[in-house]
């Protein structure tokens, strides 16, 4: 699984470096880092930051969620902005749970009204899905991809907003590309939710003082098995293949998806 990183000003920050690939290969530390929202970034105070030598941040996160909590963009580091979300939202005239934890957590009754009985697991399920099929989901993450195999490429810090959903997605996207197994994917994408617990601990807390049920707060803030199914199907029945959905989905050529798994995997020790 992605190794997490002790930092102070970023919540859920992780490398994806070290994560077993077929053959006794890893992916390449140091390379391709993921994360929660940057609104309190500061590397002068976060030396395990500021020691990744992050050269591009890559922003999946809608209009709003920008502007409630723009990112602290360290001097000389490239800030890209790719709104994964831009046509679920367009389409539904309001932001996916996804994008809004904190407002849907904060009023328990709309929260059991809107997500309860398991309406949150489907909607999630949904969301995951566009996030395969949307046009704005699908320049997002070749964007991603692109930067990835740029020949000038250094350190690249891909988030969204608690760096679970979107940035979920994108973290299976790379690793499918570079041949890692169903259950290391898996295990990787599962692996961030003891650190977004921790993240939204208060957030959860006052939920569940004021009534709100607890299995509606974790299906909100945390990751299930059944919401990465949901997308791999959806890659499944559009293209058959990660390969196919990396190459007719998002667009990147053969050119593109060699440098990247030449520069993201790291041969056996």
């Amino acid at each position: 699984m992605a190794a997490p990183i002790p930092a102070t000003t970023v919540a859920n920050l992780r490398d994806l470096g070290g994560t077993p690939l077929p053959g006794g290969r890893t992916v390449t530390p140091g390379r391709v880092f993921r994360s929660g929202q940057l609104d309190r970034l500061d590397p002068a105070a976060d030396p395990a930051y500021a020691a990744l030598g992050i050269r591009t941040i890559l922003d999946l996160r809608t209009d709003a969620e920008r502007a409630a909590h723009p990112d602290r963009t360290p001097d000389g580091v490239r800030h890209l902005t790719a709104d994964a979300l831009a046509d679920t939202l367009a389409r539904a005239g309001v932001a996916p749970a996804a994008a809004q934890l904190k407002e849907v957590l904060a009023d328990p009754v709309r929260a059991e009204r809107e997500l309860g009985g398991g309406r949150a697991e489907a909607l999630f399920a949904d969301t995951y899905r566009s996030l395969v099929s949307s046009a704005s989901a699908r320049a997002a993450y070749r964007t991603l991809l692109l930067e990835l195999a740029a020949p000038d490429a250094g350190p690249l810090l891909f988030h969204c907003t608690a760096g679970k959903d979107r940035t979920g997605w994108g973290a299976t996207v790379i690793l499918g590309l570079l041949g890692a197994d169903d259950a290391t994917i898996e295990t990787e994408y599962l692996s961030v939710n003891a650190a977004v617990r921790t993240a939204f601990a208060p957030l959860i807390e006052g939920f569940t003082a004021q009534g709100g049920d607890p299995d509606v707060a974790l299906a909100v803030i945390g990751v299930v098995p059944g919401y990465l199914r949901a997308a791999q199907d959806e890659v499944a029945d559009r293209y058959g293949s990660v390969e196919k959905y990396v190459r007719e989905g998002l667009g990147v050529g053969d050119e593109e998806v060699e440098v990247i798994r030449e520069r993201l995997t790291a041969p056996p020790q």
